[in-house]
């Protein structure tokens, strides 16, 4: 007997917003919110709402949000006052199950209308595909936005993740920090609901220090709907939305930083950083003692970014002024007192540095190279005294097949020091002065500077959009350091899997990509990944399986394909090339020896003929010569002049002969334009071929002879790229 329908029912929406349409405000009030947690937090609100609000069928205007330290808000124009109205329609069993002969309706009949909440006598009676089938159809009109709101808003808050969340109550409920208030109104109508032990209501409270009055500071701020929420919120000291603290504080900081002749260094993280840490911003200008002017600039720009959130000044030249920019959360008449302490605690933080970088000059990085014995690189993979060992081999290997042996010495020296800055007490504290203060050691060591400068590029680009190392020692330190850490990686089968990448491995082969392409180096990285692997095997570290492999997921163990799909991410970005352009070029003979350059100058060229109206009409007639010889798993290559019978074969035989002088030549001399443009110019012949001539002959001769013709015109565009993955309609 057929059963009813387990689909879940499609609703049928209409309305609109009606005459009770209202705006809705929701502001989440807390403890103070870590900086990072809130951006993320407003656009996972945006996202949720608009989901839960179409779910809702809650019709509405626009959605944004907006948050502080203390508060994630969310605001709706115009949200419906009631659901739209929907006609919910299920299907149930077939009309020969659902009545009898006599037409009165069966138990299947009954079950089905009493799962629905339908009367048995109102299931409708329709012709599907199928055959006639019984119908549920449930019209309804609709609740009060208030009763839906009450319902979805305590989702919107829960559902919220963040990187750390906390329970601060038997609720069980979990949230960043603790939720001190709930403001939720439709309009100027309170929408209640609870969440954990707290109710919702109409009131906010102001800026911890800013708002006026002990009482309004106790017991809040009475909201009367969004318009006025808006105007009560900063007149108490809030600055509710972080494009509006953007702005405020980027005036700020030229306005000061005129003052003092100088320029903002700018820093987006640290810029980003300020809007999230106070509600309502007040920048002021401070001073250091110029004496610690003396240390490079960038443990200066470290030191007060990291510790105190500051930004730096800089004059037109690029040098450091003794100053700074803080970014206050405080408003007083006189700012002298934030000011003198933000300079003492600076002060004591320069002192520091300053000790630091004195103390560690003292050794120089070649005495430290030897105590990187005892420090771990990974459990897997060993110390960093045995990766250094491996990235110096792989460094002298990068400068041979780069043709270039006079960047052995300086590439291996400084992969020699590379990670002897580790040691010091400077990156200790600052740890994002890798590479930067390892370049200044080496200098104070009297290293060659060519030696210095790699160190300080080794680790370069640091992001898709950062630059890349300028010399052509830092490109090899870069690479070899991270074709180790990829090869290392892999061999003991430490490999990503799906969004995870604990160790960073994407990151690291985007870097190879970025470093290899941006400085047009000319390297068959599948060798050197093979031979990363051999100085990590020949080390005594063991192979391993994927680690994903038990839990059978699909993984690739190949540092060569993980490397192509990054050369795909690069292409795809970068230049929007078609995916099914870059399959083909991946996919052909040529493109084993991974060299990066070359594949994404054919994906290039490849991308710009595609544009040329007869480029699709020939894939469909190469596709058919490929399945042709594919199918029939033809090898042959003599072509007998004295069995061609049709004008159409020796057209094409003639066209392939020429076509052959040109493409490989092109193609060895990089002009993938001219191949391209070449194998374009065979499309008339190929067409008439397909038109003229019955390539299954019944004659054997005939027949091997023709698939001979199409197999010379597979290689050839074979020879390129493999053009079956090329996607064209009617291919």
């Amino acid at each position: 007997m057929p059963k009813p329908s387990r689909k879940r029912p499609t609703p049928k929406t209409s309305g609109s917003r009606g005459p009770e349409a209202a705006d809705l405000l929701l502001e989440v009030g807390t403890e103070e919110l870590p900086y990072h947690f809130i951006k993320p937090a407003l656009e996972a609100l945006a996202e949720s709402a608009t989901r839960l609000l179409k779910d809702s069928r809650l019709v509405h205007g626009r959605l944004c949000t907006m948050g502080t330290p203390r508060r994630l808000v969310l605001t709706v124009e115009s949200v419906a006052g009631r659901q739209a109205s929907a006609v919910v329609e299920a299907m149930g069993p077939s009309r020969g199950v659902a009545y009898d002969a006599s037409g009165q309706p069966t138990k299947a009949a009954l079950g089905f209308a009493n799962s629905q909440g339908v009367p048995v006598g109102e299931l409708e009676t329709r012709a599907t595909s199928k055959g006639e089938y019984v119908f549920a159809v449930k019209r309804d009109s609709g609740r009060p936005a208030s009763a839906v709101l009450s319902d979805v808003l305590p989702q919107v808050i829960t559902g919220l993740s963040f990187p750390k969340a906390m329970k601060w109550n038997d609720t069980g409920l979990r949230f960043a920090r603790p939720i001190r208030w709930v403001l939720a109104l439709h309009g100027t109508r309170t929408i209640p609901f609870r969440v954990g032990d707290l109710g919702s209501g109409n009131r906010s409270w102001g800026h911890r220090f800013l708002s006026s009055g002990q009482t309004l500071r106790r017991q809040g701020l009475k909201i009367q709907n969004l318009k006025s929420y808006l105007k009560v919120i900063q007149s108490q000291g809030v600055i509710v939305d972080p494009e509006r603290r953007r702005a405020m504080i980027l005036a700020q900081l030229a306005s000061l930083a005129k003052s003092a002749r100088g320029q903002v260094h700018r820093d987006e993280d640290l810029l980003e950083q300020a809007i999230f840490t106070v509600e309502y911003p007040q920048t002021l200008l401070g001073g250091f003692n110029p004496q610690y002017l003396t240390l490079p600039k960038e443990i200066l720009i470290t030191s007060m970014k990291e510790h105190q959130g500051f930004f730096s000044l800089v004059r037109t030249d690029g040098t450091l002024l003794p100053n700074f920019l803080a970014v206050s959360n405080m408003r007083l008449s006189n700012m002298r007192l934030i000011r003198e302490g933000n300079e003492r605690v600076l002060g004591a933080r320069l002192a520091d540095a300053k000790f630091f970088f004195d103390e560690d000059r003292k050794v120089t990085l070649a005495q430290r190279v030897d105590k990187l014995k005892t420090v771990t690189f990974h459990q897997k993979l060993g110390t960093m005294y045995q990766k250094t060992e491996r990235v110096m081999a792989l460094a002298a290997k990068l400068a041979e097949a780069l043709g270039n042996p006079s960047l052995q010495d300086p590439a291996r020296r400084a992969a020699q020091l590379s990670k002897a800055d580790l040691l010091t007490g400077m990156v200790g504290e600052f740890p994002a002065l890798q590479g930067i203060m390892g370049r200044e050691y080496a200098r104070h060591d009297g290293e060659p500077e060519a030696v210095c400068r790699a160190i300080g590029e080794q680790y370069l680009p640091h992001s898709m959009e950062g630059p890349v190392p300028d010399s052509d020692p830092g490109k090899i330190l870069s690479l070899a350091d991270r074709l180790d850490t990829l090869a290392g990686f892999f061999h003991v089968g430490l490999v990503p899997s799906g969004s995870e990448d604990p160790l960073g491995l994407r990151r690291h082969a985007t870097a190879i990509v970025r470093v290899i392409l941006e400085g047009r180096l000319r390297l068959a990285m599948g060798d050197l990944l093979a031979q990363a692997k051999e100085l990590v095997a020949g080390q005594g570290f063991r192979g391993a399986a994927p680690a994903d492999a038990a839990r059978g997921k699909a993984v690739s163990a190949d540092p060569g394909e993980f490397l192509a799909d990054r050369l795909r991410h690069y292409g795809r970005t970068l230049h929007g090339l078609r995916d099914d352009v870059m399959e083909a070029v991946l996919q052909s003979p040529g493109s084993r020896s991974l060299d990066l350059v070359d594949l994404s100058a054919r994906m290039q060229a490849l991308q710009a003929i595609t544009a040329r109206p007869e480029f699709d009409p020939l894939i469909i007639g190469f596709k058919r010569a490929h399945r042709l010889v594919e199918k029939e798993q033809w090898t042959g290559d003599t072509i007998d002049g004295a069995l061609l019978q049709h004008p159409a074969e020796s057209a094409l035989k003639k066209v392939l002969d020429e076509t052959r002088q040109v493409v490989p030549a092109a193609i060895d001399r990089g002009a993938y334009g001219e191949a391209l443009d070449a194998l374009v110019r065979m499309k008339p012949a190929i067409d008439e071929f397909f038109v003229g001539v019955l390539v299954n002959a019944e004659d054997p001769a005939l027949r091997g002879n023709r698939l001979s013709i199409l197999r010379g015109v597979d290689r050839l565009f074979l020879s390129f790229a493999d053009f079956s993955h090329i996607l064209v309609p009617g291919g």
